[in-house]
């Protein structure tokens, strides 16, 4: 998964946009996604079959809850340890630690955000193998990372959050999950923006009689080899593991809708004077990292511009050119946006994988699928036994948003139908008091690590938690008024931007064609704007008991 520039991917496993965090409670699309009538899904790290009985005991209240244990709920975690806050539990629905880096384990899974970016700067590590993280060692990063800093006696496993609801009275949250119930104070979500798989309304795909299994849950029982498969999707999942399966499979159907625009990657493994200078000289990783992070602020500037995104342009068609000699074949794959309007990838194995003898480009709309077949609207059938859906993600209709409700039991996914999807500072969310979501709406980038996003934004609810202590606030809850003119300034920060005028349908987009997703500018900019939590943004409660708690004014 091309990390970002979600890049979960966050990228996406990929790597910087995507990134991201993935998981957390699983939506319909998710638990719910069949491989084939009876085989069961992918084991490991892969949320509880069914809720565990809750018990009559009594309700354990918490001063923190967090939900989710990849790069943002462990991150949120391990600070809180070492702020000296201990009252607090990690939900986690799954038996394991990393998120998206937990869930994409599909062949060729890697970041395209530098190591030493995309991990925390409080826990570096000076043994990358390569230049990029492979899903199997950056899932082993935050392995390494819970048991480091001893936060694994604060998850519980297998706890998948079911609702989670605000009593204004009482002012804390009810939690509902699968290993119990709990109430807190705060509450905090890591569960990012690429945890569940977006699954493609096709005619025909739930009658499948073959294998169909979302990239994100790859079945890997299911044996490839000679396999008549078709792949669905030629996004950033898609470019790292169709590589990896041609030379197994049989024959390889690739369905593309739109072409991505694909630059070279410049990956190295780690030589062994790299490896004694990350090792041996004091200060070498740090300058490694930050020489990354500042030198990709450019492509913010870049990409803000779709002028100057077109002129950059030219290396991600150069690449093409180079990549494909077939004047007819390199049409289809060239992209008719600018640069970067589109999450841009990197690849030098997707494009000798598409010009193989036993792989067809198919760039005509799937009309339906059959019982052993996949129909476009030109009326071609192909046979097929295998369906591999690389179709992304639900970025912008967040599942955990149907599981919060706020005060007046408010669900989250109903205001932001009716609203649209926003936030203050990516963190908080007027009218859900204590409620802090880490990689929040526009927290996405398309030019650098999201796990730069990620420390800011927690560093952000630990000066609120702070300022909630210091005051003895029972609440806090981010003014509309605030948080509508943080919007506006979103807004017109994102108008004219190669996100929203690069004349290209993304998954940054919501349904009207709004943009929730992406953070318009410069990290240094978000990390600058989320350094100080500003009590004056919020109204703040400052007593509990019966009816409702005294408010005061900053």
């Amino acid at each position: 998964m091309t990390s970002t520039t979600h890049m979960a991917s966050t990228t996406h496993p990929t790597g910087t946009a995507d990134a991201p965090d993935a998981a957390q409670p699983a939506g319909p699309a998710g638990a719910g996604l069949a491989q084939k009538a009876g085989t069961p899904g992918p084991a490991g790290g892969r949320p509880a079959p069914a809720p565990a009985s809750r018990g009559g005991g009594p309700t354990r209240h918490l001063r923190v809850a967090v939900v989710g244990s990849g790069f943002s709920g462990l991150g949120m975690a391990i600070q809180l340890l070492r702020k000296g806050i201990d009252d607090f539990l990690v939900f986690e629905r799954a038996d394991e630690v990393g998120g998206t880096w937990r869930d994409n384990s599909y062949p060729g899974c890697a970041c395209d955000v530098m190591s030493h970016l995309y991990s925390f700067s409080f826990a570096r590590n000076p043994g990358w193998s390569s230049t990029f993280g492979k899903q199997a060692e950056l899932q082993a990063y935050l392995r390494a990372c819970a048991d480091r800093f001893g936060v694994r006696g604060h998850i519980r496993f297998r706890h998948e959050l079911l609702s989670a609801t605000w009593d204004e009275d009482t002012r804390c949250w009810h939690l509902v999950t699968s290993g119990g119930e709990y109430t807190c104070q705060v509450l905090v979500t890591g569960t990012g923006y690429l945890s569940e798989p977006a699954v493609p309304d096709i005619e025909g795909l739930d009658s499948f009689e073959g294998t169909v299994f979302h990239s994100s849950r790859w079945d890997h029982e299911h044996d490839l080899a000679g396999r008549r498969v078709a792949v669905i999707g030629t996004g950033a999942s898609a470019i790292q593991f169709v590589p990896k399966i041609q030379p197994e499979v049989g024959r390889l159907d690739l369905y593309q809708r739109t072409p991505p625009w694909i630059g070279p990657k410049n990956d190295k493994a780690t030589t062994a004077l790299q490896s004694w200078l990350l090792h041996k000289v004091p200060g070498y990783q740090r300058f490694r990292r930050n020489f990354n992070m500042w030198g990709r602020e450019i492509l913010a500037f870049v990409m803000s511009r779709p002028k100057v995104a077109a002129k950059m342009q030219k290396m991600a068609s150069d690449h093409l050119k180079k990549s494909v000699p077939d004047p007819a074949l390199r049409a289809k794959l060239t992209p008719d946006y600018v640069l970067a309007c589109k999450r841009l990838l990197f690849s030098d194995a997707y494009y000798p994988a598409v010009q193989q003898p036993n792989v067809e480009l198919v760039t005509d709309s799937i009309e339906r699928i059959g019982p052993r077949s996949v129909i476009t609207a030109d009326g071609t059938e192909r046979e097929v036994d295998t369906i591999i859906l690389g179709t992304g993600f639900q970025a912008t209709d967040r599942p955990v948003a149907g599981r919060i409700r706020g005060r007046d039991g408010v669900l989250l996914r109903d205001m932001w139908k009716r609203q649209g999807m926003a936030a203050h500072r990516g963190t908080t969310i007027s009218g859900f008091p204590n409620l802090f979501m880490l990689l929040g709406p526009n927290t996405t980038l398309g030019h650098s690590s999201q796990v730069v996003m990620i420390e800011a934004q927690i560093r952000y609810v630990l000066g609120a938690l702070e300022e909630m202590s210091k005051r003895n606030l029972a609440s806090v809850e981010v003014r509309s008024k605030a948080q509508s003119e943080w919007n506006k300034k979103l807004s017109a920060k994102l108008d004219g931007t190669v996100w929203n005028a690069g004349n290209c349908r993304s998954w940054y987009l919501d349904e009207h064609g709004r943009n929730p997703s992406i953070w318009p500018t410069y990290t240094w900019r978000f990390r600058r704007q989320t350094r100080r939590f500003d009590p004056h943004e919020y109204q703040l409660a400052t007593s509990v008991g019966a009816g409702r708690p005294a408010v005061r004014l900053p």
